[in-house]
């Protein structure tokens, strides 16, 4: 893997659709890392990022669906469902501009800046979904050191809390996995 957010993104779908593969049918109403989502939430709430995704590689402003939980945007098999959206990904961006830039509510950014918060989900939720089944999920260094990259230089506010990608980051102990330091960052209990 290299870390730039295109390399990361196609890189991610099939790191996080190896996750979903190894979920059987019991796993999905598990609750996961998230506060009051299962698994199921969670894989719904990435088929939004997903779609985010999708919407600038043709140059669109993103959508967010309203539903009353993110498990409702998952129709039938959750991996089929999965493998599907990552195909038009993929698809998508064999034709997309990555240097096409848009209007944002931080300012104007390039098709490629706005990828890097999907492709960030999809390693951060691969996590996510693996710890609801008992799955060990190792994120690789490129992907810490690039959301970091990518993360640190913004304000707080804009990631933290209530309105953020991230909740209030959790303590570890000093001889952490990198994994586990990342996930902790983000606002995750590892262990």
């Amino acid at each position: 893997m290299t870390s730039d957010s295109g390399t990361l993104f196609l890189d991610g779908l099939d790191f996080c659709g190896a996750v979903v593969d190894q979920l059987g049918a019991e796993d999905w109403d598990r609750p996961s890392p998230c506060e009051g989502w299962t698994a199921l939430d969670v894989l719904g709430h990435l088929t939004t990022s997903l779609n985010m995704g999708l919407s600038l590689f043709a140059g669109e402003q993103p959508s967010w669906p309203e539903v009353d939980r993110p498990a409702d945007l998952v129709e039938g098999d959750p991996a089929a469902a999965y493998a599907e959206v990552a195909a038009r990904c993929r698809t998508a961006f064999g034709d997309a501009d990555l240097t096409v830039e848009m209007d944002t509510p931080m300012g104007r950014r390039t098709v490629a800046d706005r990828l890097a918060f999907p492709a960030v989900d999809l390693y951060v939720h691969a996590w996510d979904i693996g710890r609801t089944a008992g799955i060990d999920v190792e994120i690789p260094g490129d992907v810490i050191e690039f959301t970091h990259s990518y993360i640190d230089p913004l304000p707080a506010e804009a990631v933290r809390g209530p309105n953020g990608a991230f909740g209030p980051e959790a303590d570890v102990p000093a001889d952490a996995s990198p994994t586990d330091r990342f996930v902790a960052w983000t606002g995750r209990a590892p262990a």
